[in-house]
């Protein structure tokens, strides 16, 4: 018994001593928010207070200071996502998750984000101020490599911990722009379409510029099999991101005659995909020259939206066509050859290597031609003939993107500000604009060109005869924007903007669901304060989608429904389109529609395309029109020989076959089926992909209101499980008055850190759950007061 004791003991006492190391090794690995420390290469003393949600406020005497102490505090708390964002377009994660990302690198690579980067960083002035800030926060990044903590992911990975250079923000930079992007998934789609299928299934197809319905108003005051393939390679590569993909957006500026104050209050709730951890670092930072608080991308110096005491602005995406995709004749006995209006041209060639863990290094090649680079071979699926070449924005136009964003942080006034956006070639950007002067502005940023009026870049075009190529770039005077209307506000919702030299330039716009709610409810309303402005900001309503179910049920003979089913038709038919947790309407209707679109196209697609096809804009787009077709290609069951279905045939069918599946998840009581069952959200950490790892990095799951375009936009894909898990939504929500800027508000969905050994890891998520705000402190002696951790950095002795 003695000798039992003794072992336990002994036992109990390793156990001890390794719980004991295990607890000091977790907290080696959290973030430091209070405490002094060196930092070499500032001039002087950097304080940082941290606020009760772990956001950073950073005094500093010099702006390079401010934004070395703006990368060291980054970094502790984002480090892992910052080396993830600068892997993607340089193709990098085969070397984090093995060998099933490889097709992903290789698509990544062909883009030439990272060879474009490279030139620019050539290019650079590097003595100029935008270089400097931006040399300073990579030296705050590189500093916290050396002298961190190293993440536990990369312990997890294995992975080693390397500097930061100019081109990874050029990289990060790239991949945000491509991730705005719809073309690579709508353009195969439709050639595809027009080659096997014909032109009148195109017709039915909402792919052109919006002749009708709400648009984004202008004021100033002054063939084969290939097309297919191609979309299923660029889809199954971008799947496999470990990293969320930009979405959409709203934003609107309220004019003084708009306001009870009578000042500018703004609003934006950029649309991206969740991940754990939110997209937008939060931090403040203040010099004797300069003042921001601003939302920044791991591994971007200059924040994307921002705030002082007297401007404002915000993002949305502008959805324009800024790739077009062009079949490339190859020369019939030369493969390093293809034909332009010239004559026949040499491809060129890029080389590289790409590291996949656990593996042989792969060698990769990729040829381009004067469109851009050959996409054939960068994935198994894409072979054949024909070549397809891609022709982007992005990378044919010289990269001043970061002058842009340098600019817009600098500006003083709406002169200079404005003075700044020419130099956002790419992504479209609908950038908005506030300011204490009473100003407000919607400017669309981004580097637009006329194409000859026969063509139609939604479809592959010809790239040999030379008459579907650009004819001229737009200047940005011509792009659309509005400033100080007279109707007194702006807005973007993603929807098609107003013409441009008498024209409606082409694009992938959403469609104008949220834009029909957002003018719907600021047109009668004059006295906006922040409260009512943060409730417009979470409204879950769609007038339209109750249009749609209503229409449909009309078609539907209820002669043979039970007392039951008649009940639950009643309450359909007064539904207004709303998005609580107890919604039934919302879970039958979004039944209704998936079951609308299997029954209309699948039979044509096939069970792949037709997946893809409800991934693009055009899927969205076609909702909200198609109930209007009463004739149609894709109305007609082609696997029923005997028979041409109608739309009243695929409606009626779709709503028996949507209540037949709700029956079976929930039981034949329709009480049983609310909006929070099937409706939910879970923000996934990349490494919580590991069963045994899911909870302790993700967070979630949990049920959430809002839907697919209303406002609050928590949109999910459709498939046939008839469960709909959130995969974007507002990445934040804020509201600035500019008659007090000291009370505006802002949420993200989880919380500032990435450390998952943060108390700020998940500690904003209860609120955005619930639609509430927490307030964007700039006023020093409230955070001294509020704030109780406070890191000193000084300089290196």
């Amino acid at each position: 018994m003695k000798r039992f004791k003794k072992v336990l003991l002994s036992f109990l006492g390793v156990l001890l001593i390794f719980v004991f190391f295990l607890f000091v090794f977790i907290n080696s690995l959290k973030p430091t928010y209070n405490g002094t420390k060196e930092l070499n290469g500032i001039a002087a003393e950097v304080k940082v207070y941290y606020d009760t949600y772990g956001i950073p406020h950073i005094y500093a005497l010099t702006d390079k200071d401010a934004y070395k102490a703006l990368g060291y505090v980054h970094a502790q708390d984002r480090l892992w996502q910052m080396e993830l964002m600068r892997r993607i377009a340089k193709g990098g994660l085969s070397e984090v998750f093995g060998k099933d990302l490889l097709s992903t690198d290789k698509f990544m690579l062909s883009l030439g984000i990272d060879e474009h980067a490279k030139e620019t960083v050539a290019n650079l002035d590097k003595d100029g101020e935008m270089a400097q800030l931006s040399l300073a926060y990579l030296e705050g990044i590189n500093t916290f490599i050396e002298e961190g903590p190293t993440p536990i992911e990369f312990y997890l990975t294995g992975l080693d911990k390397t500097p930061f250079k100019l081109e990874d923000i050029y990289n990060t930079v790239g991949y945000m722009a491509f991730s705005f992007a719809q073309a690579h998934k709508t353009d195969p789609l439709l050639t595809h379409i027009k080659e096997n299928l014909g032109y009148d299934y195109i017709k039915n197809l909402a792919i052109d510029a919006d002749t009708v319905g709400v648009r984004i108003k202008s004021f100033t005051s002054s063939t084969d099999s290939l097309s297919k393939t191609l979309m299923q390679a660029s889809e199954k590569a971008l799947a496999k991101l470990p990293i969320p993909k930009l979405e959409g957006s709203n934003s609107w500026v309220l004019g003084p005659k708009k306001t009870k104050s009578g000042q500018v209050i703004f609003a934006n709730d950029p649309h991206i995909g969740f991940a754990q951890p939110s997209v937008w670092y939060e931090a403040h930072v203040k010099t004797p020259t300069y003042e921001k608080y601003g939302y920044h991308l791991a591994g971007i110096p200059f924040p994307l939206l921002g705030h002082d005491r007297n401007i404002a602005y915000g993002l949305t995406m502008f959805q324009n066509d800024d790739i077009n995709f062009y079949y490339e004749t190859p020369h019939p006995t030369d493969s390093t050859q293809y034909k332009t209006p010239e004559g026949w041209a040499s491809y060129n060639w890029v080389d590289k290597t790409i590291k996949v863990k656990g593996e042989e290094d792969v060698k990769f090649s990729y040829k381009v031609s004067r469109h851009g680079p050959i996409l054939n071979g960068i994935a198994n699926q894409i072979n054949g003939d024909k070549p397809v070449a891609m022709y982007w924005v992005y990378t044919q136009k010289e990269n001043k993107v970061l002058e842009g964003l340098h600019g817009m942080i600098k500006a003083k006034d709406i002169k200079s500000f404005k003075s700044a956006l020419p130099n956002i070639h790419a992504p479209g950007l609908n950038v908005m604009y506030g300011d204490k002067q009473g100003n407000v502005a919607w400017w669309a940023s981004a580097a637009l060109y006329k194409m000859p009026d026969s063509v139609n870049t939604k479809f592959i075009l010809n790239g040999v005869s030379g008459k579907d190529e650009p004819v001229e770039w737009l200047d940005f005077s011509k792009n659309p924007r509005a400033i100080n209307p007279d109707w007194g506000y702006v807005y973007s919702a993603n929807n098609q903007p107003d013409t441009i030299a008498g024209n409606l330039y082409p694009g992938y716009y959403l469609p104008d669901n949220r834009a029909k709610r957002i003018v719907s409810l600021l047109e009668p309303k004059d006295d906006w304060d922040v409260k009512s402005t943060q409730k417009m900001i979470t409204d879950v309503t769609s007038a339209m989608n109750a249009e749609i179910i209503n229409s449909s049920l009309r078609l539907v003979d209820v002669s043979p429904y039970t007392d039951e089913q008649l009940e639950l038709l009643d309450m359909l038919n007064s539904w207004k389109g709303d998005y609580p947790l107890n919604s039934i309407a919302a879970t039958f209707y979004h039944r209704c529609v998936y079951y609308v679109f299997k029954n209309s196209f699948e039979d044509e697609l096939g069970p792949e395309l037709f997946s893809q096809f409800m991934e693009t804009n055009l899927m969205k787009r076609h909702l909200s029109t198609a109930i209007s077709f009463k004739d149609g290609k894709w109305w007609d069951d082609v696997n029923t020989n005997d028979k041409v279905e109608t739309k009243e045939d695929i409606v009626i069918k779709s709503i028996g076959e949507a209540y037949t599946s709700l029956v079976k998840d929930f039981g034949p009581d329709y009480k049983n089926w609310t909006w929070d069952k099937v409706h939910t959200i879970e923000f996934e950490h990349p490494i919580g992909k590991v069963k045994i790892l899911r909870s302790f990095f993700n967070v979630g799951p949990f049920p959430v209101e809002g839907s697919r375009e209303v406002i609050n936009n928590m949109s999910f894909p459709y498939d046939d499980s008839g469960f709909y898990k959130v995969s974007s939504g507002p990445s934040t929500r804020r509201v600035i008055d500019f008659s007090n800027i000291d009370e505006s508000v802002s949420i993200l969905p989880t919380g500032q850190s990435g450390n998952p050994f943060s108390s700020h890891y998940k500690d904003q998520t209860a609120k955005y759950l619930k639609g509430e705000f927490r307030k964007m402190l700039m006023n020093k002696k409230e955070i001294q007061e509020k704030s109780k951790n406070v890191l000193v950095l000084k300089p290196l002795k």
